[in-house]
């Protein structure tokens, strides 16, 4: 018997038009599923059984008539408690915010799953805000990998990328800021992607400005685009938010990577130090598309580590969205998160506008480098998932999760669509991801190449 849990978005649709299974069944799949991992890695702060069973019901309904009202009609998704979801608290990691209402308002991408028929099985948990690249808070505990409980699902979505990794819905809706999807999506084994900014709407606007993007987790880059054609549509409320897209992002996935040009850069010039088993991975994907046509060319970025213009923006960012609190709701507060706090508060407008201006010439520089290359290969990261409960790898020598997480942030700062696809794993059974990056408004060579990927065998499927 088919389980229902391992099957993707694109299968389940399949299914429930030929009468395959129904939504109910696969609703129930998922929510099962999702009380049975919820006390070993703890990555939803509430299911909402009851809803998406009516949900399903509906939808169910609707393709007993043949009148699916949209394409991911019951279809079992979760949400990042960052995103507001009418009818349920939305209370972003932190014991600060008051859970009372009203919750009247969706998101816009959560609006357009809503108008897709999408079944909403719960929200996942995220640090506070969303501010750092594991995932643990004062509100919900820790979040832990689905390969091994005793280290970290990554974050800030790290609750979205336990929850797809182990079948409790095939879709997810994450947050991005630093590498926010694409951190815990690579230490959890699964597809995740931060589309160019402003393709998926945002609402309320983010603190964190213009690095903060909205993306798809899912199992494999099919149901990405899946996804992307129905959340990456305008929004009025979003006024940074671009036009429709130019296509379909699921007929774009045919096209194959056969001539396009591509560098890859193994630690960015030599600025990142990657663990072997993580770049010997990567490097064997690499050769994969090249075996698919694609034209590969080790070759580097040129720009420096931006690392200190973006803490002046994410710090500035973390303080302007605590600043409405009263002192004692600050002493609530996750102690790392008052510590960049602090320092955010500290910048004058002169120094965030310097940041800016490193911002603008790192964009001009990723501009050009993509003149003469169609897509950038690196590791997403240079390690595997170190211990849960840490902000940073014990014994490392980082202060800030910003250390180990080189290749992600840049590409929030140049709002460049950029994906991770799982290519592997460690010895201890970790997995490892390798990053795609194209230019500004490409998303669809993004998924066109990790869709290769995925069928020369080189994305390893969700655990």
């Amino acid at each position: 018997m088919t389980d229902l849990t391992e099957l993707t978005a694109v299968q389940l649709v399949d299914g429930y038009r030929k009468g395959s299974f129904s939504p109910v069944e696969a609703t129930r799949a998922a929510l099962e599923r999702a009380e049975r991992i919820q006390p070993e890695l703890n990555a939803f702060v509430r299911l909402t059984a009851e809803e998406a069973l009516d949900q399903a019901r509906r939808a169910e309904e609707r393709w007993r008539r043949g009148e699916p009202c949209g394409r991911l009609d019951g279809v079992p998704v979760t949400v990042k408690d960052i995103l507001l979801t009418r009818g349920r608290p939305t209370l972003r990691g932190s014991r600060a915010v008051s859970p009372d209402g009203p919750w009247d308002e969706d998101a816009p991408s959560v609006a357009r799953l809503r108008e897709h028929g999408a079944v909403f099985v719960g929200k996942t948990t995220t640090p506070e805000f969303g501010w750092k690249g594991v995932t643990d808070s004062p509100l919900s505990g820790i979040t832990r990998n689905p390969h091994d409980p005793g280290r970290t699902a990554g974050g800030s979505s790290g609750g979205a990328a336990a929850a797809v990794a182990r079948g409790a819905g095939p879709l997810a809706l994450g947050t991005d800021g630093g590498g926010s999807v694409r951190i815990p999506a690579s230490f959890c084994g699964i597809f995740g992607l931060k589309p160019t900014y402003g393709r998926v709407p945002l609402y309320p606007a983010s603190a964190f400005g213009t690095l903060a993007h909205v993306g798809p987790m899912t199992r494999d880059a099919a149901d990405a685009a899946l996804m992307l054609d129905v959340i990456g549509t305008p929004d009025a409320r979003d006024w940074s938010a671009l036009g429709p897209a130019p296509g379909s992002y699921t007929e774009a996935l045919s096209g194959g990577v056969r001539g396009l040009r591509v560098a890859y850069s193994p630690s960015l010039g030599g600025q990142v130090a990657v663990r072997p088993v993580v770049a010997e991975a990567v490097r064997r994907a690499v050769e994969r598309l090249a075996e698919l046509g694609a034209y590969v060319t080790e070759a580097d970025p040129d720009f420096a580590d931006p690392v200190d213009a973006f803490h002046a923006l994410w710090f500035s960012g973390a303080a302007r969205v605590v600043q409405h609190l009263r002192a004692g709701q600050r002493e609530l507060l996750d102690p790392g998160l008052r510590d960049i706090v602090g320092a955010g508060a500290r910048y004058s407008a002169l120094e965030y506008l310097a940041a800016v201006d490193v911002r603008m010439e790192l964009g001009r520089r990723m501009g050009r480098f993509h003149e003469a290359y169609d897509l950038l290969v690196t590791p997403t990261l240079p390690i595997t998932a170190f211990e849960a409960g840490a902000e940073v790898p014990k014994g490392s020598g980082h202060r800030r999760w910003t250390g180990w997480t080189p290749f992600t942030y840049p590409f929030n700062l140049t709002q460049q669509p950029a994906a991770t696809v799982p290519v592997g794993a460690d010895g201890d059974g970790l997995p490892i991801g390798l990053q795609l990056v194209a230019a500004r408004h490409r998303d669809d060579l993004v998924l066109r190449a990790a869709h290769a990927l995925y069928g020369a065998g080189a994305g390893t499927s969700a655990g």
